[in-house]
């Protein structure tokens, strides 16, 4: 991880222009330019498509049923809007290993308001995301004020909210009743308004490509080509439309992946098309540059773990919605799916790349292989080593491109 944790905040800007974190290596194909990290999501589409076919085969079609793919989703709705938090995390050099155990016990403290404490939906769905946005605040407290590694606090916290939640739960099993806060996870909407999400998610892909490209002119770099935003505006829109298409072929589309879609396209305004998002990728890129620019380090640190706080609440109440109550070990080892899939996505773990749609895309990689598998009756050993195996594989050629650039 960078260290950031060093002459860092308060100390007076000097006079340099900000540092840009648009700036990443891009690949030439004849006259189209594709940046790295695009280039990277484009691939793990293809290798996603590989494995939906490998298998569609093994289950005899029954993976690529409109009901598996609905479900697919749920699941992957969870793990995505971890990996919108953890993507800006990463980003800038830092790390949370606690996100599964935050899920775990921000989604027993909404099932608690709930069924113990007898309050309505809104209240619950409020001290979910208090609480998580205090334990963000304080991992970013001591991480970036307290100088501790956030590796050390998060792993520290990992231990420490899954302690929590079990004594909070008394160990039991917390079911919920209350059907307006279980349609969160359960619910569809209907297939117009699946139609008029997809439109206007559309519409965002359109908006955030055009605001790009005039950000790049107004700072003076080159900015893409037609044929370049065409692919980074059609593949995406694609996707989205494949989808929409595919879920109302079933019931419509579940309100997780409703939730999942509003985050990201935050997140994406947030990382590619604000002054905070640039800031970010400075920070992961290159620390000392940042500050010597006049960047306040330790408040964007502190800012990013509360985000990735309050996302680990969202995701816990989706999770537990889906569920239909809280268990004391909900959400074990989703921080490391959230990180695979950051990296999958095309993160790098030493900080400064990475997008959102990578990330959720990776969300999507790692939760088609725990669900194929899964149908298939591969045993649960080989599912932890297939994900192990390709999470250390991902990292390897992150490192292997670094070295050869």
């Amino acid at each position: 991880m960078s260290q950031t944790n060093e002459r860092v905040a308060n100390e007076p800007a000097v006079d340099r222009p900000p540092v840009m974190a648009d700036t990443a290596p891009q690949l030439r194909v004849g006259g189209l330019r594709i940046p790295t990290d695009a280039l990277r999501a484009y691939t793990l589409v293809f290798a996603l498509v590989a494995i939906w076919v490998i298998f569609s085969y093994k289950t005899n079609n029954i993976f690529l049923e409109p009901r598996n793919i609905s479900n697919l989703m749920r699941q992957t709705a969870v793990t995505g809007v971890l990996a919108v938090g953890m993507l800006m995390v990463i980003v800038t050099g830092q790390i949370d290993l606690s996100v599964g155990s935050v899920v775990g016990l921000t989604g027993g403290i909404a099932a608690i308001f709930l069924t113990w404490f007898g309050y309505g939906l809104v209240p619950a769905l409020a001290a979910a995301v208090v609480a998580g946005l205090l334990i963000g605040a304080l991992h970013g407290a001591l991480t970036a004020y307290a100088n501790i590694p956030a590796f050390i606090v998060t792993l520290g916290g990992m231990l420490v909210w899954r302690g929590a939640v079990k004594g909070l739960t008394q160990g039991n099993t917390i079911p919920v009743a209350l059907q307006s806060f279980r349609d969160i996870g359960q619910q569809y909407v209907s297939k117009p308004t699946g139609w008029v999400i997809a439109v206007a998610a559309v519409a965002s892909i359109v908006l955030l490509n055009v605001r790009r490209n005039s950000a790049r002119r107004r700072h003076g770099l080159q900015a893409a080509s037609a044929i370049s935003l065409a692919v980074r505006t059609i593949i995406p829109s694609a996707v989205i439309i494949g989808f929409i298409w595919v879920l109302n072929s079933y019931s419509g589309v579940p309100v997780p992946v409703i939730i999942l879609i509003a985050v990201a396209v935050v997140g994406a305004f947030l990382t590619e098309q604000t002054t905070f998002g640039r800031y970010l990728y400075a920070i992961g890129g290159n620390p000392d540059a940042a500050r010597l620019s006049g960047i306040n380090l330790r408040l964007h640190i502190l800012a990013v773990f509360c985000i990735i706080g309050a996302l680990a609440a969202v995701a816990g109440m989706i999770n537990t919605a889906r569920l239909g109550s809280a268990t004391p070990d909900a959400g074990t080892l989703l921080e490391l799916n959230a990180i695979a899939a950051c990296v999958i996505g095309g993160a790098s773990l030493v900080g400064g790349r990475g997008t959102v749609f990578g990330a959720c895309l990776g969300a999507l990689f790692m939760a088609s292989l725990d669900n194929g598998m899964s149908l298939a009756g591969i045993k649960d050993y080989v599912q932890d080593i297939t994900k192990g195996a390709i999470l250390v594989f991902a990292v390897g050629l992150d490192m292997l491109g670094r070295r050869k650039g």
